[in-house]
């Protein structure tokens, strides 16, 4: 957030003491110098994989920062964030690789496949540093059980809504349409209503445990003025109405946003909603964290959801799906991966056994 606190205070720089006016002035243009290259080698990734025929979306990282706060040094960012179609990974991956990016954590060709099946995303490093890119698959954990695939989510209706950015100095928005640019020289990017339920997935992902994913909803909702009842839509069809209304609940609460009328209403029909809501303020208060590995966690994660077949959805996969965890707890062959599973399962209820220990 130091970016933003140095933004809004420039106002009064007059009245800060000099040292201070320095610190910020310092952090700006580190920001901005980081922001830069990680939008030059967006650019050169983007390029890279058009040769290739390989479409890919980037999301969070340079676009939100230029989409919603129209100044690349004003959002932080450490990696870079490409959604692609699970099909198209080995080549992207290829691609990558004839760019000096290998994976963080190298896996064997079958693990890789069973990960295409039951993960969604995977790090690379490269020679500016570890985990700089991040190709998805998925835009949450397949045990989520938020069912993107048939609620108009897929990557191919992504692809469809999609509009391009310029990564520059200037704002890219088209005033009050909020329609994206249509330049040519710039990057895909989800169009305003995809990119702000994609920010309320990840927000919620980690329970809105850090104040700048609640400050990217509130900006997005100024800056990009997304049509409110198409976002809905999309989050009934998805079944996460709750965690967009408490996103917006944050949003408003903790930053001041305004929410139109039909926002409001979404925020008012479901009583947990405000409760939930109130906790995660109460922890970003309290600058608690948590295991995100743990049982309290995946509770949380289950209140989340407000359809009942989605609840059990969750806790099929949940307990059912392998995760990177279990692939490095045991080392099985190719031929016995379904073990996977019960491999899961034991270790879900170690966990299980250790969290009701006596401390």
């Amino acid at each position: 957030m130091a970016a933003l606190v140095a933004r809004n205070l420039s106002e009064h720089s007059s009245r800060l003491p000099s040292e201070i006016r320095g610190s910020f002035d310092s952090v700006y243009a580190a920001h901005f110098r980081r922001s830069l290259w990680f939008a030059a080698e967006l650019i050169r990734i983007m390029r890279r994989l058009t040769q290739k025929k390989i479409r890919a979306i980037p999301y969070k990282g340079p676009v939100l920062a230029q989409s919603a706060y129209g100044d690349l040094a004003l959002r932080s960012f450490n990696d870079l964030d490409l959604l692609i179609l699970p099909a198209d990974f080995f080549r992207a991956k290829d691609a990558l690789a004839e760019m000096g990016y290998q994976p963080s954590k190298p896996l064997p060709p079958a693990v890789e496949r069973l990960w295409l099946g039951t993960g969604y995303e995977c790090s690379f490093d490269g020679a500016g540093g570890k985990n700089l890119v991040e190709l998805h698959w998925r835009l949450l954990p397949y045990f989520y059980a938020v069912n993107t695939e048939a609620a108009g989510f897929r990557f191919d209706d992504l692809w469809a809504r999609a509009g391009r950015i310029g990564l520059s100095a200037e704002g890219v928005w088209g005033g009050a349409s909020g329609e994206p640019s249509n330049d040519p020289s710039g990057v895909p990017c989800l169009n305003p209503e995809d990119s702000l339920l994609v920010l309320c997935l990840h927000a919620a992902k980690h329970l809105w445990t850090r104040l700048i994913w609640t400050a990217d909803i509130a900006e997005s909702l100024h800056t990009t003025n997304p049509d409110l009842a198409q976002v809905i839509e999309h989050a009934r069809a998805l079944g996460i109405t709750r965690i967009l209304g408490i996103s917006l609940w944050l949003a408003e609460n903790l930053l001041g946003a305004r929410i139109p009328a039909a926002g409001q209403r979404l925020i008012d029909q479901d009583s947990v909603v405000g409760q939930f809501a109130g906790e995660c303020a109460a922890r970003l208060a309290g600058d608690a964290t948590y295991d995100f590995e743990s049982f309290d966690y995946f509770r949380e994660m289950l209140h989340l959801r407000e359809r009942r077949a989605d609840r059990l959805r969750y806790l099929w996969r949940l307990a059912w799906t392998p995760g990177p965890g279990d692939v490095e707890a045991v080392t099985l062959h190719k031929s016995v991966f379904r073990l996977y599973h019960g491999v899961r399962v034991a270790r879900l209820l170690q966990k299980l056994m250790r969290s009701n220990l006596p401390k």
